[in-house]
């Protein structure tokens, strides 16, 4: 289509859409592939997970998120359009029609192979006031860079975050290190509904302990406006609570306006459906990956969304090797994540209860406590570790963890015994490394697991 070569077109240029452009010139030169990326903002390639610490300034400038640049990516032969968003796919005419957003005009490009990589859109309820002035959502750089330049011109210094996830809780605490009066308002029983409501008690103790007010089992009904049209005060059915600047953390949706539109296969909660090759199902050269698809949940074996950019960086190295005349895959993930909020750790991977009861799973659970060192040992702090076994074969479902220092990256240790099926009575059989100064003797996951073990048994002998 483009004369000498292949014409690759991606719609996207962040985490997937910019990996698959990268990956795919690594396999074939300018002259066999022509690599043309549609962006419709300023920049690419960057660390939206970033931005709550940029703006709370434990990050000092927004470039030290940028991966790599425009100019970086052009000097390797991409034809990168920043500015320019893609507003309707031709499946059956191979072309797109893009969108220059600061000229207005409208073009085909037609391409040989598609990637679709439009990421997730920022959930916003249709709320009287909603889209007022001093309403911010957080999901890109421009985002993150709108709502620094209010909380820099704006007096007063009440904030009010709407929604508990992890972008909320991270932003709530950004704000405090900005020297904001911080209120949370949650429609949750607890924050962080990526964990048991038993577990999310911990963050919300902790975020009270730091001076944020958190308020649960609260829906937003509306969000008041001055004269001049900004944001005074957030409502619910009984209360209000005044703010000067109002942060959506309530979580985001695939971006696949587009791909609906173009009729091309979407799951259950909007994402698009792809083989293990990132492929998009019914159609050999269109790709799609990141927050926009839906991936294999290995524990579970449904199909679910999971925004996380570990799994975008993934999907586009395999998507790239695809493009390039290679060959990758995904096989799927077990949703592990793992975040900060005040001093805690948290980590999660595999099925909450109400998952695994979801997936028509019988499962016991077991909680403890535990530190993170020798208990001794100088700087030993707790943590808390929740898990879940099926009921009679004794298979790890998931595990959650709250704790300081130490705590979340031993998630990665229930992360592949998920991967590999393994049971709990095989996990507390695992050859961890001990020395006081990193770990008690027995490892706080294998203590869960030992409880868990003994649940199993228990379970066993009452069924």
């Amino acid at each position: 289509m483009s004369g000498t070569g292949e014409r690759v077109v991606v719609i996207g240029g962040d985490a997937t859409g910019m990996a698959a452009a990268s990956q795919a010139r690594r396999l074939k030169s300018a002259a066999e592939l022509e690599i043309v990326v549609f962006e419709r903002g300023h920049f690419t390639s960057y660390s939206a997970c970033g931005i709550p610490y940029w703006v709370g300034g434990e990050v000092d400038e927004r470039d030290a998120l940028i991966a790599r640049t425009p100019a970086e990516h052009r000097a390797r032969d991409i034809d990168l359009r920043l500015r320019t968003e893609v507003v309707e796919i031709d499946v059956a005419g191979q072309r797109v029609r893009a969108h220059d957003l600061e000229t207005g005009e409208q073009s085909w490009t037609g391409y040989d192979k598609l990637v679709i990589a439009t990421g997730a859109t920022p959930i916003r309820p249709a709320l009287p006031g909603i889209d007022a002035a001093g309403v911010h959502g957080v999901q890109t750089l421009d985002d993150g860079q709108a709502l620094i330049d209010t909380l820099a011109s704006i007096e007063g210094r009440r904030a009010v975050v709407v929604g508990a996830g992890y972008i909320g809780v991270e932003m709530a605490e950004a704000l405090i290190h900005r020297g904001f009066e911080v209120s949370m308002v949650s429609r949750g029983a607890e924050p962080m509904s990526t964990l048991d409501p038993d577990m999310g008690v911990l963050i919300r103790k902790a975020m009270e302990g730091m001076g944020i007010q958190v308020n649960c089992a609260a829906e937003v009904a509306s969000i008041r406006t001055d004269a001049q049209g900004r944001a005074t005060a957030v409502l619910t059915a009984d209360a209000e609570y005044p703010a000067d600047v109002v942060v959506l953390g309530i979580g985001v949706r695939p971006n696949t306006d587009l791909a609906r539109a173009a009729g091309l296969p979407l799951g259950v909660s909007g994402g698009l459906l792809t083989d293990l090759a990132q492929r998009v199902r019914g159609h050999e050269n269109i790709w799609a990956g990141g927050d926009c698809v839906e991936v294999l949940d290995l524990v579970s074996g449904s199909e679910r969304h999971i925004p996380l950019g570990t799994h975008a960086n993934k999907h586009g190295q395999v998507i790239g090797s695809g493009v390039g005349g290679d060959y990758g895959t995904f096989p799927g993930v077990v949703g592990t994540a793992v975040s900060k909020v005040c001093d805690l750790e948290v980590a999660r991977t595999g099925l909450l209860e109400r998952d695994a009861r979801a997936a028509g799973l019988q499962f016991v659970t077991a909680v403890i406590e535990s530190t993170s060192r020798s208990g001794y040992f100088p700087g030993a702090a707790p943590m808390t570790v929740k898990m879940l076994a099926e009921r009679r074969t004794g298979r790890l479902l998931g595990v959650q963890i709250v704790g300081r220092e130490g705590a979340g990256k031993r998630i990665d240790v229930a992360a592949v015994a998920l991967t590999a099926r393994l049971t709990v009575e095989q996990i507390v059989a695992l050859d961890l490394g001990y020395a006081p100064p990193f770990s008690p003797v027995w490892d706080p996951v294998q203590v869960a697991a030992r409880k868990a073990v003994s649940a199993v048994r228990r379970d066993q002998v009452t069924h």
